[in-house]
Protein backbone atom coordinates (compact mmCIF):
# COMPACT_ATOMS: atom_id res chain seq x y z
CA UNK A 1 0.00 0.00 0.00
CA UNK A 2 1.34 3.38 -1.01
CA UNK A 3 1.66 6.03 1.91
CA UNK A 4 -1.23 8.91 2.19
CA UNK A 5 -0.25 11.59 -0.57
CA UNK A 6 3.51 11.33 -0.19
CA UNK A 7 6.57 12.75 -2.67
CA UNK A 8 5.04 10.35 -5.07
CA UNK A 9 1.34 11.18 -5.05
CA UNK A 10 -0.42 10.09 -8.78
CA UNK A 11 3.06 9.18 -9.91
CA UNK A 12 2.58 5.13 -10.61
CA UNK A 13 5.55 4.52 -12.35
CA UNK A 14 9.35 5.19 -12.54
CA UNK A 15 8.69 7.30 -15.77
CA UNK A 16 6.01 9.33 -14.20
CA UNK A 17 8.05 9.85 -10.94
CA UNK A 18 11.18 10.90 -13.14
CA UNK A 19 9.40 13.16 -15.16
CA UNK A 20 7.73 15.04 -12.17
CA UNK A 21 10.41 15.43 -9.77
CA UNK A 22 13.02 16.25 -12.43
CA UNK A 23 11.05 18.56 -14.88
CA UNK A 24 7.87 19.66 -13.34
CA UNK A 25 8.08 20.07 -10.18
CA UNK A 26 10.83 22.94 -9.79
CA UNK A 27 8.85 24.58 -12.71
CA UNK A 28 7.33 28.06 -12.00
CA UNK A 29 3.82 28.59 -12.22
CA UNK A 30 1.70 31.34 -14.79
CA UNK A 31 -2.17 31.75 -13.70
CA UNK A 32 -3.46 32.93 -16.80
CA UNK A 33 -6.60 32.52 -15.64
CA UNK A 34 -8.33 33.33 -12.27
CA UNK A 35 -10.89 35.14 -9.90
CA UNK A 36 -8.43 36.46 -7.31
CA UNK A 37 -8.52 40.00 -6.24
CA UNK A 38 -6.36 42.41 -7.17
CA UNK A 39 -7.09 44.63 -4.67
CA UNK A 40 -5.91 41.96 -1.66
CA UNK A 41 -2.90 41.93 -3.70
CA UNK A 42 -1.87 45.33 -3.64
CA UNK A 43 -3.06 45.33 0.62
CA UNK A 44 -1.06 42.53 0.61
CA UNK A 45 -3.41 41.29 2.82
CA UNK A 46 -2.94 38.96 5.96
CA UNK A 47 -6.00 36.05 6.92
CA UNK A 48 -6.82 36.18 10.74
CA UNK A 49 -7.89 32.49 10.42
CA UNK A 50 -7.86 29.24 8.03
CA UNK A 51 -11.79 29.72 7.60
CA UNK A 52 -11.44 32.86 5.72
CA UNK A 53 -8.59 31.39 3.45
CA UNK A 54 -10.49 28.46 2.51
CA UNK A 55 -14.40 29.13 3.14
CA UNK A 56 -14.52 32.64 2.00
CA UNK A 57 -16.16 32.77 -1.49
CA UNK A 58 -15.18 29.19 -2.63
CA UNK A 59 -18.16 27.87 -4.08
CA UNK A 60 -16.73 24.28 -4.87
CA UNK A 61 -16.20 23.97 -0.64
CA UNK A 62 -20.46 25.27 -0.20
CA UNK A 63 -21.60 22.77 -2.98
CA UNK A 64 -19.46 19.40 -0.87
CA UNK A 65 -20.79 20.89 2.45
CA UNK A 66 -24.98 21.09 1.18
CA UNK A 67 -24.63 17.92 -0.11
CA UNK A 68 -23.71 16.74 3.51
CA UNK A 69 -26.41 18.43 4.80
CA UNK A 70 -24.98 21.34 6.38
CA UNK A 71 -26.90 24.12 7.64
CA UNK A 72 -26.48 26.96 5.17
CA UNK A 73 -25.66 29.27 8.14
CA UNK A 74 -21.99 27.60 8.71
CA UNK A 75 -21.49 28.25 5.06
CA UNK A 76 -22.75 31.67 4.17
CA UNK A 77 -24.05 32.37 7.22
CA UNK A 78 -22.71 34.40 10.22
CA UNK A 79 -21.78 31.29 12.29
CA UNK A 80 -18.03 31.74 14.03
CA UNK A 81 -15.30 30.99 11.94
CA UNK A 82 -14.32 28.30 14.34
CA UNK A 83 -17.43 26.35 13.69
CA UNK A 84 -17.46 26.81 10.04
CA UNK A 85 -14.13 25.32 9.95
CA UNK A 86 -15.61 22.51 12.12
CA UNK A 87 -18.20 21.66 9.09
CA UNK A 88 -15.86 21.85 6.58
CA UNK A 89 -14.15 19.27 8.68
CA UNK A 90 -16.75 16.97 9.43
CA UNK A 91 -17.88 17.01 5.78
CA UNK A 92 -13.80 17.11 4.17
CA UNK A 93 -13.00 13.92 6.11
CA UNK A 94 -15.89 12.13 4.27
CA UNK A 95 -15.07 13.36 0.39
CA UNK A 96 -13.46 9.87 -0.59
CA UNK A 97 -12.51 10.52 -4.25
CA UNK A 98 -13.73 14.37 -4.52
CA UNK A 99 -10.78 16.37 -6.00
CA UNK A 100 -11.46 19.02 -2.51
CA UNK A 101 -9.93 16.29 -0.59
CA UNK A 102 -6.48 16.03 -2.45
CA UNK A 103 -6.42 20.37 -2.74
CA UNK A 104 -7.05 20.60 0.86
CA UNK A 105 -4.51 18.09 1.64
CA UNK A 106 -1.75 19.61 -1.39
CA UNK A 107 -2.73 22.68 0.57
CA UNK A 108 -2.29 21.43 4.15
CA UNK A 109 1.60 19.57 2.86
CA UNK A 110 2.57 22.47 1.06
CA UNK A 111 2.00 25.64 3.14
CA UNK A 112 1.48 24.67 6.57
CA UNK A 113 3.70 21.13 6.75
CA UNK A 114 0.64 19.15 7.77
CA UNK A 115 1.49 15.94 6.55
CA UNK A 116 -2.27 14.61 8.24
CA UNK A 117 -5.56 14.13 7.24
CA UNK A 118 -8.32 16.61 8.37
CA UNK A 119 -11.45 15.36 9.67
CA UNK A 120 -13.88 15.81 12.51
CA UNK A 121 -11.26 14.29 14.85
CA UNK A 122 -8.30 16.63 13.77
CA UNK A 123 -10.14 19.54 13.30
CA UNK A 124 -8.72 21.37 16.71
CA UNK A 125 -5.11 20.41 15.97
CA UNK A 126 -5.42 21.48 12.24
CA UNK A 127 -7.19 24.42 13.29
CA UNK A 128 -4.56 25.83 15.24
CA UNK A 129 -1.26 24.95 13.26
CA UNK A 130 -2.92 26.96 10.39
CA UNK A 131 -3.77 29.73 12.22
CA UNK A 132 -0.03 30.11 13.80
CA UNK A 133 1.31 29.54 10.55
CA UNK A 134 -1.43 32.37 9.20
CA UNK A 135 0.16 34.69 11.64
CA UNK A 136 3.53 34.55 10.47
CA UNK A 137 4.69 37.52 7.92
CA UNK A 138 5.63 34.47 4.95
CA UNK A 139 1.96 34.30 4.68
CA UNK A 140 0.80 37.26 3.39
CA UNK A 141 -0.92 37.35 0.02
CA UNK A 142 2.10 38.38 -1.52
CA UNK A 143 4.57 35.87 0.30
CA UNK A 144 1.57 33.02 -0.70
CA UNK A 145 2.30 33.90 -4.32
CA UNK A 146 5.98 34.51 -4.16
CA UNK A 147 6.55 31.28 -1.81
CA UNK A 148 4.17 28.92 -4.65
CA UNK A 149 6.56 30.19 -7.96
CA UNK A 150 4.38 32.21 -9.42
CA UNK A 151 5.96 34.41 -11.99
CA UNK A 152 2.48 35.75 -13.75
CA UNK A 153 -1.35 35.99 -12.49
CA UNK A 154 -4.13 37.46 -14.80
CA UNK A 155 -6.96 38.66 -12.85
CA UNK A 156 -10.74 38.83 -14.31
CA UNK A 157 -12.13 42.42 -14.45
CA UNK A 158 -14.99 44.27 -16.34
CA UNK A 159 -14.18 46.74 -18.46
CA UNK A 160 -15.59 49.43 -16.42
CA UNK A 161 -13.13 48.83 -13.80
CA UNK A 162 -10.42 51.43 -13.00
CA UNK A 163 -7.88 49.12 -12.69
CA UNK A 164 -5.88 51.19 -10.16
CA UNK A 165 -4.67 48.27 -7.81
CA UNK A 166 -3.23 46.69 -11.41
CA UNK A 167 -1.48 50.14 -11.55
CA UNK A 168 0.07 50.16 -7.69
CA UNK A 169 1.12 46.85 -8.36
CA UNK A 170 2.91 47.46 -11.11
CA UNK A 171 4.51 50.82 -9.01
CA UNK A 172 5.80 49.04 -5.88
CA UNK A 173 9.34 48.27 -6.91
CA UNK A 174 9.16 45.53 -3.85
CA UNK A 175 6.77 43.01 -5.22
CA UNK A 176 7.97 41.17 -9.34
CA UNK A 177 5.21 39.22 -9.84
CA UNK A 178 3.53 39.89 -12.57
CA UNK A 179 -0.40 40.63 -12.20
CA UNK A 180 -2.22 41.45 -15.29
CA UNK A 181 -5.52 42.91 -16.02
CA UNK A 182 -8.08 39.93 -18.43
CA UNK A 183 -10.87 41.53 -20.22
CA UNK A 184 -14.17 40.15 -19.05
CA UNK A 185 -17.16 42.12 -21.09
CA UNK A 186 -19.50 40.00 -20.13
CA UNK A 187 -21.85 42.51 -18.22
CA UNK A 188 -21.57 44.50 -21.92
CA UNK A 189 -22.93 41.71 -23.80
CA UNK A 190 -25.73 40.65 -21.57
CA UNK A 191 -28.35 42.58 -22.67
CA UNK A 192 -31.20 40.83 -22.11
CA UNK A 193 -30.21 41.31 -17.75
CA UNK A 194 -32.63 43.64 -16.30
CA UNK A 195 -29.81 45.93 -15.01
CA UNK A 196 -27.96 46.39 -18.82
CA UNK A 197 -29.26 49.35 -19.10
CA UNK A 198 -27.85 50.72 -16.02
CA UNK A 199 -24.47 49.27 -16.84
CA UNK A 200 -24.40 51.10 -20.29
CA UNK A 201 -24.21 54.44 -18.23
CA UNK A 202 -21.43 53.19 -16.15
CA UNK A 203 -19.82 51.98 -19.01
CA UNK A 204 -20.42 55.39 -21.18
CA UNK A 205 -19.22 57.93 -18.10
CA UNK A 206 -15.62 55.75 -18.21
CA UNK A 207 -15.20 56.16 -21.47
CA UNK A 208 -15.80 59.64 -21.87
CA UNK A 209 -19.22 59.28 -23.97
CA UNK A 210 -22.43 61.42 -22.54
CA UNK A 211 -24.70 58.01 -23.25
CA UNK A 212 -24.74 54.67 -25.26
CA UNK A 213 -27.71 54.78 -27.14
CA UNK A 214 -26.66 52.34 -30.20
CA UNK A 215 -24.65 49.26 -31.34
CA UNK A 216 -22.17 51.92 -33.15
CA UNK A 217 -21.55 53.83 -29.68
CA UNK A 218 -21.16 50.79 -28.01
CA UNK A 219 -18.63 49.69 -29.70
CA UNK A 220 -16.55 52.88 -29.67
CA UNK A 221 -16.97 52.62 -25.91
CA UNK A 222 -15.66 49.05 -25.88
CA UNK A 223 -12.72 50.30 -28.03
CA UNK A 224 -12.24 52.69 -25.37
CA UNK A 225 -11.91 50.44 -22.63
CA UNK A 226 -9.72 48.25 -24.82
CA UNK A 227 -6.76 50.81 -25.28
CA UNK A 228 -7.45 51.34 -21.95
CA UNK A 229 -6.79 47.80 -20.50
CA UNK A 230 -3.73 47.55 -23.31
CA UNK A 231 -1.97 50.21 -21.53
CA UNK A 232 -2.13 48.29 -18.33
CA UNK A 233 -0.61 45.09 -19.68
CA UNK A 234 -3.56 43.27 -20.75
CA UNK A 235 -3.25 40.79 -23.44
CA UNK A 236 -6.20 38.10 -23.14
CA UNK A 237 -9.91 38.16 -22.94
CA UNK A 238 -12.27 36.00 -21.19
CA UNK A 239 -15.48 35.57 -21.61
CA UNK A 240 -18.92 33.56 -20.33
CA UNK A 241 -20.89 31.80 -22.60
CA UNK A 242 -24.33 29.87 -22.45
CA UNK A 243 -22.60 28.15 -25.59
CA UNK A 244 -20.54 29.42 -28.50
CA UNK A 245 -23.48 30.58 -30.92
CA UNK A 246 -23.61 31.59 -34.98
CA UNK A 247 -26.39 33.58 -35.64
CA UNK A 248 -25.19 36.28 -38.26
CA UNK A 249 -26.83 39.49 -38.78
CA UNK A 250 -26.39 42.44 -40.44
CA UNK A 251 -25.50 45.71 -38.90
CA UNK A 252 -28.68 47.30 -39.45
CA UNK A 253 -30.46 44.40 -37.61
CA UNK A 254 -28.01 44.61 -34.76
CA UNK A 255 -28.72 48.34 -34.59
CA UNK A 256 -32.38 47.72 -34.38
CA UNK A 257 -32.48 44.82 -31.94
CA UNK A 258 -30.34 47.13 -29.56
CA UNK A 259 -32.61 49.79 -30.06
CA UNK A 260 -35.62 47.52 -28.95
CA UNK A 261 -33.55 46.66 -25.93
CA UNK A 262 -33.31 50.66 -25.25
CA UNK A 263 -36.79 51.09 -25.81
CA UNK A 264 -37.83 47.90 -22.93
CA UNK A 265 -39.34 46.10 -26.44
CA UNK A 266 -38.77 42.10 -25.18
CA UNK A 267 -36.63 40.43 -27.36
CA UNK A 268 -36.83 36.98 -28.28
CA UNK A 269 -34.45 34.62 -28.12
CA UNK A 270 -32.95 34.42 -31.31
CA UNK A 271 -32.73 38.23 -31.29
CA UNK A 272 -30.56 38.37 -28.01
CA UNK A 273 -28.20 35.34 -29.98
CA UNK A 274 -28.30 37.41 -33.31
CA UNK A 275 -26.75 40.52 -31.15
CA UNK A 276 -24.73 38.14 -29.03
CA UNK A 277 -23.05 36.32 -32.09
CA UNK A 278 -22.28 39.96 -33.50
CA UNK A 279 -20.99 41.32 -30.24
CA UNK A 280 -18.42 38.44 -30.09
CA UNK A 281 -17.46 39.11 -33.80
CA UNK A 282 -16.50 42.75 -33.51
CA UNK A 283 -14.35 42.28 -29.87
CA UNK A 284 -12.75 38.99 -31.69
CA UNK A 285 -11.62 40.99 -34.92
CA UNK A 286 -10.40 43.84 -32.09
CA UNK A 287 -8.44 41.18 -30.10
CA UNK A 288 -6.77 39.87 -33.42
CA UNK A 289 -5.95 43.55 -34.15
CA UNK A 290 -4.66 43.90 -30.68
CA UNK A 291 -2.95 40.91 -30.85
CA UNK A 292 -5.29 39.64 -27.60
CA UNK A 293 -6.04 35.87 -26.94
CA UNK A 294 -9.33 34.77 -27.25
CA UNK A 295 -10.81 32.91 -24.19
CA UNK A 296 -14.52 31.18 -24.57
CA UNK A 297 -15.93 29.83 -21.34
CA UNK A 298 -18.60 27.64 -22.37
CA UNK A 299 -21.49 25.09 -21.45
CA UNK A 300 -22.31 25.98 -17.62
CA UNK A 301 -25.99 26.58 -16.44
CA UNK A 302 -25.82 29.33 -14.53
CA UNK A 303 -28.33 30.45 -11.11
CA UNK A 304 -30.62 26.97 -11.29
CA UNK A 305 -31.45 27.41 -7.41
CA UNK A 306 -34.09 30.66 -7.56
CA UNK A 307 -34.65 30.47 -3.86
CA UNK A 308 -30.92 30.44 -3.52
CA UNK A 309 -29.89 32.54 -5.90
CA UNK A 310 -32.51 35.70 -4.57
CA UNK A 311 -31.09 34.83 -1.09
CA UNK A 312 -27.22 34.72 -1.68
CA UNK A 313 -26.63 35.97 -5.64
CA UNK A 314 -24.04 34.75 -8.23
CA UNK A 315 -21.24 32.45 -8.14
CA UNK A 316 -22.22 30.67 -4.92
CA UNK A 317 -22.47 26.83 -5.62
CA UNK A 318 -25.85 26.98 -7.63
CA UNK A 319 -24.46 26.11 -11.10
CA UNK A 320 -24.38 22.58 -13.78
CA UNK A 321 -23.35 21.29 -17.10
CA UNK A 322 -25.18 22.29 -19.97
CA UNK A 323 -25.66 20.24 -22.87
CA UNK A 324 -26.54 22.59 -25.73
CA UNK A 325 -23.15 23.23 -27.21
CA UNK A 326 -23.06 22.93 -31.09
CA UNK A 327 -20.22 21.80 -33.04
CA UNK A 328 -21.73 23.31 -35.79
CA UNK A 329 -21.65 26.69 -34.34
CA UNK A 330 -18.51 26.83 -33.03
CA UNK A 331 -16.76 26.06 -35.99
CA UNK A 332 -19.32 28.59 -38.31
CA UNK A 333 -17.84 31.33 -35.84
CA UNK A 334 -14.61 30.62 -35.91
CA UNK A 335 -14.70 30.14 -39.91
CA UNK A 336 -16.06 33.72 -39.97
CA UNK A 337 -13.46 34.91 -38.05
CA UNK A 338 -11.06 33.10 -40.13
CA UNK A 339 -12.65 34.16 -43.53
CA UNK A 340 -11.61 37.31 -43.37
CA UNK A 341 -7.66 36.70 -41.74
CA UNK A 342 -9.07 38.02 -38.56
CA UNK A 343 -9.17 35.13 -36.43
CA UNK A 344 -7.36 35.83 -32.82
CA UNK A 345 -5.61 32.76 -30.90
CA UNK A 346 -8.01 31.24 -29.06
CA UNK A 347 -8.82 28.74 -26.43
CA UNK A 348 -11.71 26.97 -26.49
CA UNK A 349 -13.24 25.55 -22.91
CA UNK A 350 -16.08 23.02 -22.33
CA UNK A 351 -17.98 22.68 -19.15
CA UNK A 352 -19.62 19.47 -20.54
CA UNK A 353 -16.80 16.78 -21.02
CA UNK A 354 -18.84 15.37 -23.62
CA UNK A 355 -17.74 17.98 -26.04
CA UNK A 356 -14.00 17.41 -25.70
CA UNK A 357 -13.56 15.29 -29.36
CA UNK A 358 -15.66 17.84 -30.95
CA UNK A 359 -13.15 20.36 -29.57
CA UNK A 360 -10.31 18.34 -30.59
CA UNK A 361 -11.61 17.81 -34.32
CA UNK A 362 -12.44 21.63 -34.54
CA UNK A 363 -8.83 22.65 -33.20
CA UNK A 364 -7.03 21.49 -36.47
CA UNK A 365 -9.42 23.12 -38.95
CA UNK A 366 -7.87 26.68 -37.82
CA UNK A 367 -4.13 26.02 -37.43
CA UNK A 368 -1.25 27.65 -39.16
CA UNK A 369 1.70 28.47 -38.92
CA UNK A 370 1.43 32.16 -36.80
CA UNK A 371 1.38 30.32 -33.88
CA UNK A 372 2.02 26.75 -32.02
CA UNK A 373 -0.98 25.26 -31.83
CA UNK A 374 -3.01 28.71 -32.53
CA UNK A 375 -6.13 27.06 -31.26
CA UNK A 376 -6.38 25.69 -28.45
CA UNK A 377 -8.62 23.47 -26.43
CA UNK A 378 -8.61 24.76 -22.52
CA UNK A 379 -7.76 23.07 -19.72
CA UNK A 380 -10.13 20.73 -17.88
CA UNK A 381 -12.29 23.24 -16.06
CA UNK A 382 -14.53 23.58 -12.96
CA UNK A 383 -16.81 20.40 -12.64
CA UNK A 384 -13.81 18.78 -14.85
CA UNK A 385 -10.47 19.89 -13.05
CA UNK A 386 -10.14 16.49 -11.25
CA UNK A 387 -7.89 13.14 -12.12
CA UNK A 388 -10.34 11.80 -14.34
CA UNK A 389 -11.78 14.96 -16.25
CA UNK A 390 -8.21 16.12 -16.70
CA UNK A 391 -6.95 12.67 -18.12
CA UNK A 392 -9.71 12.29 -20.33
CA UNK A 393 -8.63 16.01 -21.57
CA UNK A 394 -5.55 15.24 -22.14
CA UNK A 395 -6.05 11.90 -23.61
CA UNK A 396 -8.14 13.37 -25.94
CA UNK A 397 -6.27 16.45 -26.50
CA UNK A 398 -3.17 13.77 -27.54
CA UNK A 399 -5.42 11.67 -29.72
CA UNK A 400 -6.99 13.99 -31.72
CA UNK A 401 -4.40 17.14 -31.93
CA UNK A 402 -1.25 18.59 -30.54
CA UNK A 403 -0.73 17.89 -26.68
CA UNK A 404 3.02 19.27 -26.60
CA UNK A 405 2.05 22.81 -27.83
CA UNK A 406 -1.25 22.76 -24.77
CA UNK A 407 -0.82 25.91 -22.47
CA UNK A 408 -1.85 23.94 -19.72
CA UNK A 409 -3.21 24.65 -16.25
CA UNK A 410 -4.73 27.58 -14.26
CA UNK A 411 -6.43 27.75 -11.07
CA UNK A 412 -10.01 29.79 -11.72
CA UNK A 413 -9.97 30.21 -8.31
CA UNK A 414 -10.69 32.88 -5.58
CA UNK A 415 -8.29 31.50 -3.52
CA UNK A 416 -4.75 32.18 -2.69
CA UNK A 417 -3.89 29.03 -1.64
CA UNK A 418 -4.83 27.10 -4.93
CA UNK A 419 -1.97 27.20 -6.69
CA UNK A 420 -1.20 23.35 -5.54
CA UNK A 421 -3.66 22.52 -8.83
CA UNK A 422 -0.64 23.13 -10.78
CA UNK A 423 1.01 20.53 -8.79
CA UNK A 424 -2.14 18.58 -9.15
CA UNK A 425 -2.36 18.56 -12.73
CA UNK A 426 1.87 18.33 -13.38
CA UNK A 427 1.62 15.17 -11.48
CA UNK A 428 -1.43 13.83 -12.83
CA UNK A 429 0.48 15.10 -16.62
CA UNK A 430 3.54 13.35 -15.82
CA UNK A 431 1.71 9.77 -14.90
CA UNK A 432 -0.14 9.72 -17.77
CA UNK A 433 3.04 10.67 -19.86
CA UNK A 434 4.80 7.76 -18.05
CA UNK A 435 1.84 4.82 -18.46
CA UNK A 436 2.60 5.40 -22.44
CA UNK A 437 6.11 5.30 -22.23
CA UNK A 438 6.21 2.06 -19.61
CA UNK A 439 3.73 0.46 -22.31
CA UNK A 440 6.06 0.96 -25.38
CA UNK A 441 4.26 3.80 -26.64
CA UNK A 442 6.87 6.14 -26.80
CA UNK A 443 10.37 5.98 -26.31
CA UNK A 444 11.83 7.24 -22.81
CA UNK A 445 13.72 9.89 -24.27
CA UNK A 446 13.77 12.51 -21.36
CA UNK A 447 15.28 15.29 -23.77
CA UNK A 448 12.08 15.16 -25.94
CA UNK A 449 9.95 14.23 -22.50
CA UNK A 450 11.13 16.72 -20.14
CA UNK A 451 10.76 19.58 -22.73
CA UNK A 452 7.17 18.65 -23.20
CA UNK A 453 6.53 18.89 -19.77
CA UNK A 454 8.35 21.77 -19.03
CA UNK A 455 6.38 23.36 -22.20
CA UNK A 456 3.28 22.20 -20.88
CA UNK A 457 4.01 23.30 -17.17
CA UNK A 458 4.73 26.95 -17.81
CA UNK A 459 6.84 27.46 -21.00
CA UNK A 460 3.75 27.39 -23.69
CA UNK A 461 1.95 29.86 -21.81
CA UNK A 462 4.46 32.44 -22.06
CA UNK A 463 4.58 32.03 -25.52
CA UNK A 464 1.54 31.64 -26.51
CA UNK A 465 0.63 34.54 -24.63
CA UNK A 466 3.32 36.59 -25.54
CA UNK A 467 4.11 37.43 -21.91
CA UNK A 468 6.66 40.10 -20.82
CA UNK A 469 8.44 37.05 -19.26
CA UNK A 470 12.62 36.71 -19.47
CA UNK A 471 12.85 32.34 -20.50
Amino acid sequence: MKAFMDQDFLLQSETARKLFHDYAEGTPVLDYHCHISPKEIAEDRKFDNITQVWLGGDHYKWRFMRSCGVDEKYITGDAPDREKFQKWAECLGKAVGNPLYHWSHLELQRYFGYHGHLCAATAEEVWNICNAKLAEPSMTVRNIIRQSNVTLICTTDDPIDSLEYHRAIKADPTFDVKVLPAWRPDKAMNLEKPDYKEYLKKLAEVSGMPEIRTWHGLRHALKNRMDFFAENGCLVSDHALEFIMYYPASDDEVEEIFLKRQNNVPLTKEEEYRFKTAFMLFVSREYHRRGWVLQLHAGAKRDNNTLMYEKLGPDTGYDCISNTSSAAQTADFLNALQMTDELPRTILYSLNPNDNAYLGTILGCFQDSTAVAKIQQGSAWWFNDHKTGMTDQLTSLANLGNLSGFVGMLTDSRSFLSYTRHEYFRRILCNLLGSWVENGEFPEDYDILGEIVRNVSYYNAVNYFRFPLEQ
